[in-house]
């Protein structure tokens, strides 16, 4: 189970086929191949072992698509660092990994010196943007074009591909291992319930760092579709390009699709190409959903649930069930081909139907563990079993309904944000003596960081200050969005912190108004 093997099938079938559509440029499948051969190449003349890391800091681009394919035929592993967090963020996920080399575009140049002063071993840098070269870096199209092509180095199976990233409940990201048969099995067990759509052309918005954005990115080349990539997204590019590309498939979490629909110009495009929209990775509303359903009558909706430490699907609501009548639409689905998932208490004993348990999942699409993390390995993988954290029941027919969230991640905007590593962040703060961080409802981003905050005797800060504060260490998405000052925070017998106490208020109403 080798990933490359989707570029030499691709090349091999539909050699001019668009495999790229980026920036004005188009490369077919047969560029495409010839291209990853000679980065490859550059990649291995430079130094790069198999079994070497490479990080990827760059917007979403042809050049990426081609990175990740070059570090795997290098039979290198791919570390895709979030673009939206800090320099200090970065640079710990470049020293935990052990990267050797980082491909980083124009966007990020601004960063570098502030990356590269904290680290111990400075990676070899690649340059894939727009511009001239800048003195000190390798160009990216110099490489390819110094290069003679290689053979693929055939790295697969079990073979590490990718470390992903995520956030950490000690305050520090962990990077998930994913191997490629991970990798490949999950996009090809999503495949077999959902076949490709006919047109082969999907629009490439969500992030290659998330799993999410690099699965579905994956699949159209495994299919031999194309990959039209926006760097970021912005809804009037998104509707000008499905409109003028006549793009069949789209991702997009349901923050991107509201500023879709709320766009003043939504209604001047013809959108009907869009055959399929997946969505998923925050929680969506039942009115933006119906909203959505009823505003691209032509597609056919597909909600995606899943989790990066499970190569990003566990399950897939199919658009059969995304009616009108809005029963099953609420459902992240059935666990698709190849999946076992079972609702257990908290002995690990499966539990009744329509019972709510925290949500277990078995199959070979699970992670490796976590990169340099054996405990929190053992934590998460128990005797197969992928515990998700996730609080869910399974209806008689076997759609799954989650309803909360039992570890303390909260998703804003598509954004896994754990509490710990902002709880940590506000606490180095002089004035604060204790904390807590939940998430709390938010009509556009699903959830919002909120803190809870109670201060040391004499002290005094606003909650502006404390934002700041936060700023300086965490990417901006992390922080909170509001805070509220306490005499006292509710504690349990052992001194532990009652987040549920803190969340019940808020979440009290939303249940209400589900159920009604």
């Amino acid at each position: 189970m080798l990933l490359t093997q989707a570029l030499h099938t691709a090349a091999q079938l539909y050699p001019e086929h668009p495999a790229t559509l980026c920036h004005g440029r188009e490369r077919t499948y047969r560029q495409a191949l010839q291209r990853v051969a000679r980065l490859a190449a550059g990649l291995r003349n430079h130094g790069l072992e198999e079994g070497g890391r490479i990080a990827i800091l760059a917007l979403n681009s042809d050049r990426y698509q081609e990175g990740l394919l070059a570090c795997w035929w290098a039979g290198g592993v791919v570390n895709p660092v979030n673009i939206r967090w800090s320099a200090g963020e970065i640079t710990y996920s470049l020293e935990d990994s052990g990267a050797r080399v980082l491909i980083v575009d124009d966007q990020h140049l601004p960063l570098l010196s502030q990356v590269l002063a904290s680290l111990r071993h400075p990676p070899l840098l690649v340059y894939a943007g727009e511009g001239a070269t800048p003195s000190g870096m390798l160009g990216f199209e110099a490489l390819i074009a110094e290069s003679a092509p290689i053979a693929d180095a055939g790295a697969g199976g079990e073979s590490l591909a990718v470390i992903l990233y995520t956030g950490g409940t000690t305050g520090r990201p962990k990077g998930v291992m994913l191997s490629h048969g991970n990798l490949l099995s999950g996009v090809l067990m999503r495949l077999a319930d959902l076949p490709p759509v006919a047109g082969r052309v999907g629009l490439s918005v969500a992030p290659l760092f998330h799993i999410a954005g690099l699965a579905s990115a994956y699949a159209r080349i495994l299919t031999g579709a194309s990959n039209i990539y926006l760097p970021l997204f912005d809804a009037l590019q998104v509707l000008e390009t499905v409109q003028r590309e006549r793009a069949n498939e789209i991702l997009l979490v349901p923050t991107m699709l509201q500023a879709l629909l709320d766009h003043p110009r939504f209604a001047e495009f013809d959108l009907s190409s869009l055959e399929r929209v997946l969505y998923g990775a925050s929680p969506i509303s039942a009115a933006l959903l119906d909203r959505a359903v009823a505003g691209l009558p032509s597609a056919g909706f597909v909600h995606l649930y899943g989790l990066t430490e499970n190569g990003g699907q566990i399950s897939a609501n199919p658009p059969c069930n995304h009616k009108a009548d809005g029963g099953l639409s609420r459902s992240v689905g059935r666990p698709t081909l190849g999946q076992w998932v079972r609702i257990v208490d908290e002995q690990g004993h499966e539990v009744p139907r329509n019972t709510v348990g925290e949500l277990i999942a078995r199959g070979p699409s699970v992670m490796q563990g976590y990169w340099n993390r054996p405990e929190d390995t053992a934590a998460t993988l128990r005797d197969g079993w992928l515990y998700t954290g996730d609080a869910a029941y399974m209806d008689d027919s076997g759609h799954l309904f989650v309803v909360d969230r039992i570890k303390d991640m909260i998703i804003s905007g598509g954004e896994n944000i754990y509490s710990a590593e902002v709880e940590n962040v506000l606490a180095r703060h002089p004035a604060v003596a204790l904390c807590a961080v939940i998430g709390v409802p938010h009509d556009a981003w699903g959830e919002a960081v909120y803190a809870v905050v109670t201060l040391k005797p004499g002290r005094q800060t606003d909650a502006e200050g404390l934002i700041r504060h936060c700023r300086e260490a965490l990417a901006a998405y992390k922080c909170p969005k509001s805070i509220e000052f306490r005499e006292s925070l509710p504690l349990s017998g052992a001194g532990k912190i009652l987040k549920r106490d803190l969340r019940e208020p808020y979440w009290q109403s939303v249940r209400q108004g589900a159920s009604a």
